[in-house]
């Protein structure tokens, strides 16, 4: 299996996601604006949208795969479908207890996660409702992070990586469509959310079937690869999430900050989620498979060689999305939120969140690549320890700048929380010999520095006043936007070539 092509084919698939959520995202910042309702959905989103980014993007895969690849490998078919079996049970049986738990609890819940709504009963009311619908999305999202683990380990990566665009096409149904028959009409997406869960797992149900890995319901106490899955499921996911946790817990600060200040938030990491899905969310799936067959041929050589092929590939990409994410903040808002009910004051509030957000861009991304050379080692204790640290450093720094940047210094924090949770982690991985760096690091880094300074000149000159962008409209900001991100595109990467870089450079083969 070429690593290449199956990175381009999950980044087009993740590519083609992310542009219908930011179709999806200017639809409900022209409909809904960024006020009371959208604070109100945006919370209740929170909780069932967080278990879609721990699951969904990979944690769960990264405790589940490794041991699925050893059964696969040394075990046969029909032991391996038990597994499969036993742990799509048992978690179906604990999610749907954990749906029950959020629509029941859905007033605590809310408290307990934006306690500062209390003080307005309306606000509060609506954000209870709204929880008690997108509730039960836990309990698909999560299968459908078990099916992701097992086509992904067949190399089926466009299944999964498609299915996220079923959930945004359901957003945009429920804001165009449905809204003006609900009341209030924010509920609308509330119903698209539960919708949404359903269909992205009546998706991959045929895929499953194909290969002979579809699950039935059948429960075994005594299957001891399902409780190896179950012990390392919770630390795995805390591992390599503290950024999305520190985000909920951003939110309880949020909602004591001025109105807006949650959505703010929401947008800028609306942005980020961009290039930290093509990239990170991308390059780790594919990485976890290949570095676990690795680990279990004892091939240490090769599974370092991999984690070099990823950090690279991941430096080089990540690095200009930073420095545009904070170079031209206000040109990508603008052109994408400025419409109907999202002023400009909304442009300049939910800039500064994101050039907080763009600082940790590289850790955030980094993360995600980093933690599965752990993973693939059933190595469970080592993430969950650096990541205690990483949330205790986050939690302080969120002390420190709330009250200096306000809801920018929320943003700020996670972005440094994550690059002290890479950094951390990097330096294990090289302590113990997990990792060795390939020749020409230091080349690569002064070749991408010449580029990047060149990138940056081009945006810099390119983009013109922020209060332009702010007072233009239509398709006058998109289609500047447009060829200056070409425009910044074709200059990095011809930089690139005329310094060396070649495409056949970054081709690997990983485990077929």
């Amino acid at each position: 299996m070429n690593l290449l092509k199956a990175l381009a084919t999950v980044s087009s698939m993740t590519l083609l996601s992310r542009i219908l959520a930011f179709v999806r995202d200017v639809l409900i910042a022209r409909v809904f604006g960024a006020g009371a309702a959208t604070d109100a959905f945006f919370v209740a989103f929170k909780l069932p949208n967080l278990l879609r980014r721990l699951f969904a993007e990979g944690a769960f895969s990264q405790a589940f795969v490794p041991i699925f690849c050893e059964y696969r490998n040394r075990r046969g078919h029909d032991e391996t479908k038990l597994l499969v079996d036993h742990v799509t049970t048992m978690l179906a049986l604990a999610l749907f207890v954990v749906t029950l738990i959020g629509i029941v609890a859905a007033p605590l819940l809310v408290y307990i996660s934006a306690p500062g709504f209390a003080k307005d009963a309306g606000k509060f009311d609506l954000t209870v409702r709204l929880l008690q619908i997108t509730s039960p999305y836990i309990f698909f999202i999560s299968l459908v992070s078990v099916a992701a683990g097992i086509l992904n380990t067949y190399n089926k990566f466009w299944v999964p990586a498609f299915a996220p665009v079923l959930l945004n096409i359901c957003f945009i149904g429920g804001a165009l469509w449905l809204a003006p028959y609900c009341d209030p009409p924010i509920m609308a997406l509330a119903w698209a959310v539960f919708v949404a869960g359903i269909v992205q797992l009546a998706f991959q149900v045929p895929f499953l079937k194909k290969i002979g890995m579809l699950p039935s319901i059948r429960l075994n106490f005594k299957d001891e690869g399902m409780w190896r899955v179950i012990r390392q499921m919770g630390p795995a996911v805390f591992g390599v999430s503290i950024a999305q946790i520190s985000l909920i817990i951003n939110t309880i600060f949020a909602s004591f900050l001025v109105g807006g200040s949650v959505s703010w938030l929401y947008y800028a990491d609306r942005l980020m989620e961009f290039p930290s899905g093509l990239l990170g969310a991308a390059i780790g799936t594919i990485l976890l498979p290949s570095l676990s067959k690795c680990h279990a041929d004892n091939n240490t050589a090769e599974y370092s060689k991999l984690l070099d092929w990823g950090l690279r590939l991941t430096v080089m990409l990540t690095l200009p999305a930073a420095l545009a994410l904070g170079m031209i903040a206000v040109p990508l808002l603008a052109t994408f939120f400025q419409h109907g009910a999202f002023a400009a004051h909304d442009v300049l509030m939910t800039r500064q969140a994101l050039a907080g957000y763009s600082v940790g861009l590289i850790g955030m991304i980094l993360v995600k690549i980093l933690a599965p050379g752990f993973y693939a080692r059933q190595d469970i204790r080592t993430p969950v320890k650096i990541g205690i640290i990483t949330l205790l450093a986050t939690q302080a720094m969120n002390a420190l700048f709330i009250g200096w940047i306000q809801h920018a210094g929320l943003a700020l924090s996670i972005g440094l929380g994550a690059c002290l949770n890479s950094a951390i982690l990097f330096r294990y991985l090289r302590k113990h010999g997990i990792y060795q760096p390939e020749p020409g690091w230091a080349k690569f880094f002064v070749k991408l520095c010449i580029a990047l300074l060149a990138l940056a000149v081009t945006l810099w000159f390119s983009m013109g006043s922020e209060q332009h962008w702010l007072v233009t409209h239509g398709w006058a900001r998109i289609i500047h936007l447009s060829w200056m991100v070409l425009l910044g595109v074709a200059v990095y990467f011809a930089v690139l070539f005329a310094l060396g870089f070649r495409l056949k450079d970054f081709s690997k083969r990983g485990a077929s």
